[in-house]
């Protein structure tokens, strides 16, 4: 079995997936205070690459651990004693939950990639949008000079 606590790796995973997620809504001020954001709410797509990686990595964390739950589990088949059926009932819905939490990373995966490629997308449209605006519907000079 690792060194490294099942707890503590997780808890790292965490601390270092909430400090490369941190994002502000368009609407929120800096300060906090609401309204006027700045620009750094933007669509990137490596962002959402790396977030996918992310996940994926994610899922060979659970394969890991999985496979150290399972090598545990091997000498507590004990016939005969109470504890050990519990135990391997707890054993099978763990391996359940993390079957299926795997699975849901991987399917996470694909959509991830896609979804900040339409933002991407988005983005750049509207943007050609406003240029179009902007270059067909010029302001008039202001009167009387600048």
């Amino acid at each position: 079995m690792s060194s490294t606590s099942f707890d503590a790796e997780w808890a790292g995973l965490k601390e270092g997936t909430a400090a490369a997620t941190q994002m502000r809504l368009a609407s929120a001020a800096p300060d906090g205070g609401g309204g006027g954001g700045g620009e750094d709410l933007k669509s990137d797509q490596a962002v959402w690459n790396k977030a996918s990686n992310d996940v994926g990595q994610l899922v060979s964390g659970i394969k890991k651990a999985q496979t150290e739950f399972e090598a545990g589990q091997k000498g507590a088949a004990v016939s005969g004693v109470d504890s050990a059926g519990a135990q391997s009932e707890l054993y099978q819905s763990w391996k359940t939950y993390l079957d299926g939490l795997s699975g849901k990373c991987s399917a996470l995966q694909g959509p991830m990639v896609q979804a900040g490629k339409g933002q991407v997308a988005n983005d750049d449209a509207l943007r050609a949008d406003f240029t179009r605006m902007n270059d067909q519907y010029k302001d008039t000079p202001a009167t009387g000079g600048r």
